[in-house]
């Protein structure tokens, strides 16, 4: 399996920086480090509790930050990262941005839209 990886622009009110993540699309949310998120003052809305891949229950604070890739930009729901966190793309980012992971060219390509 390979890796895919994007850049994208991330920001609240006046404060917006560029940010290097690992598109998971197995991630349900949107992972920022700890010191991405401290950078642009978030604050946490919400504490959820969430599974790793090793059965492992943790918890972590959400928030909301606007994310801007491709052309594309949305306020989405991000987990509030802690200590060596790592940067992750979840599926709900993708999805809000009508993007889609291609197996194997593990580009990011539009996704086809359904009113159904």
């Amino acid at each position: 399996m390979g890796l895919t990886s994007i850049a994208a622009k991330v920001g609240k009110g006046k404060k917006a920086m560029e940010v290097d993540f690992l598109v998971d699309s197995g991630a349900t949310y949107t992972l920022l480090p700890e010191k991405v998120w401290l950078r642009l003052g978030l604050k946490p809305i919400e504490d959820m509790k969430f599974t790793l891949a090793d059965g492992t229950v943790i918890t972590r604070s959400i928030s909301e930050v606007r994310f801007e890739y491709g052309g594309r930009a949305r306020t989405i729901q991000v987990i509030l990262g802690e200590g060596n966190d790592e940067a992750l793309l979840g599926a709900l980012t993708l999805e809000s941005l009508g993007l889609i992971l291609n197996p194997f060219t593990r580009e990011l390509l539009p996704m086809r839209l359904m009113l159904a």
